[in-house]
């Protein structure tokens, strides 16, 4: 995606659909909505509304989760 929108510009018709293609290609291709939000200019809500409005299934948080700790030995 080569250019960056302006912030807080409105995305309406066949440039929202083209966005959201765009979109829906690179996160299904790997790419964290934050990532996309960095690379778009827009804000990470604005991405994920857009995959959402894409009919992306978001993938779970990654990183490390916190589970019951285990007492030391």
């Amino acid at each position: 995606m080569a250019e960056t929108l302006k912030k807080g510009s409105r995305v309406t018709g066949a440039a929202r659909e083209k966005l959201a293609a765009d979109l829906k290609r690179q996160y299904e291709s790997g790419a964290s909505i934050r990532a996309l939000a960095e690379e778009t200019g827009r804000s990470y809500g604005f991405v994920h509304r857009m995959l959402s409005e894409a009919g992306v299934t978001l993938r779970g948080r990654g990183g490390a989760t916190r589970g019951k700790k285990t007492p030391a030995a």
